[in-house]
């Protein structure tokens, strides 16, 4: 099926976007549950694809949801799922370790190495012999990004056509560092206000979306290890080791990470051995980016950005600029 999509206005009223039309509109096939057994180890997910993909998305979500953050329940408008299907490209959305089927054996998947095998089993295990087009792209969302980035970096990783990551970074701003971490040495201590900046501001979001009910789950005690270090130390120590090319987003309404051009600018330089780097700042959009009012336009760019890493491989050269800022002035 193919959908086109027109802007939508109303002479008498205020202009409707993506998130008000009717779920009609979208009656795309629902991608399907699917689990797959690594090492003993069920691993669910999201499946949606076409017969003969350009290349297949592999997606990681962030803490304290699943893969049903890439379909949001209710507005299949948002879809990341449905909408690359579209447009020619399987996705398949993983729940990361100690989630969804996995979740009782969230406590022996804490070594990171144990957590990257399991995700490339799970990727073999689920794909098998379905057709992968030109090869196979990851992304990922914010606490996901950590694996993401893992994955990237582990010499399996030379094989993936390109890495998305977004809704993380290296820096918190002052608010977000005093609420995330200010009281870490008190005994007991538990932050508070974080969902105020998760999902700031409202406006940008469907109210049955805003505060996450919707897509919500719970993560796994390891979640808390494996962010402890990862801004500071790890972040920018496996970003060196990438050799794929990397896009790298944030929304400008962003209040976990910095977003401001010299930040992002760090960030990309940390991508040392890639032969490619893309800063993006997306428009009107805050943290959780793929379910806001503006995850379409979110989920054009990135798969743009996942075709132009399918042409490069098809002719094994990047003829763009090793480094691009997109959406910002630097």
């Amino acid at each position: 099926m193919t959908t086109v999509y027109h802007a939508v206005s109303q002479t008498d009223g205020p202009a409707m976007t993506l998130t008000d039309l009717p779920s009609s509109d979208f009656a795309d096939p629902a991608p399907k549950p699917v689990v797959a057994e690594v090492d003993g180890i069920p691993v669910s997910g999201l499946l949606a694809e076409v017969a003969a993909p350009r290349a297949v998305l592999v997606a990681l979500h962030g803490g304290a949801t699943s893969a049903a953050y890439f379909d949001c329940p209710g507005h299949p408008e948002l879809s990341l799922l449905r909408m690359a299907r579209r447009l020619g490209f399987s996705v398949l959305a993983l729940d990361r370790p100690g989630y969804g089927s996995s979740g009782p054996f969230a406590d022996e998947l804490a070594p990171p190495h144990r957590r990257v095998d399991l995700m490339f089993g799970a990727i073999e295990r689920h794909l098998g012999t379905r057709p992968r087009g030109v090869g196979v792209f990851l992304l990922a969302h914010s606490a996901g990004c950590e694996l993401a980035l893992r994955m990237a970096a582990d010499p399996r990783g030379a094989d993936l056509l390109g890495v998305e990551l977004a809704g993380t970074g290296r820096l918190h701003p002052p608010l977000a560092q005093e609420v995330l971490w200010g009281g870490q040495d008190e005994p007991g201590w538990v932050p508070r206000g974080v969902g105020a900046l998760l999902w700031h501001p409202p406006r940008l979001y469907a109210p049955e979306i805003l505060g996450g009910a919707t897509i919500g789950a719970v993560g796994p005690r390891l979640e808390a290890d494996t962010v402890r270090d990862w801004a500071t130390d790890e972040f920018p120590d496996l970003a060196g080791r990438v050799r794929i090319p990397v896009r790298y987003c944030v929304g400008d309404h962003e209040r976990i990470w910095r977003n401001d051009p010299e930040e992002l600018a760090a960030v990309g330089a940390l991508f040392t051995a890639a032969p490619r780097v893309v800063l993006k700042l997306q428009t009107d959009t805050g943290h959780n980016i793929s379910v806001g009012r503006t995850a379409t336009a979110y989920h054009l760019g990135l798969l743009a950005f996942a075709e132009e890493c399918a042409i490069a491989a098809e002719a094994d050269d990047f003829t763009a600029p090793a480094l691009r800022f997109d959406g910002f002035g630097a």
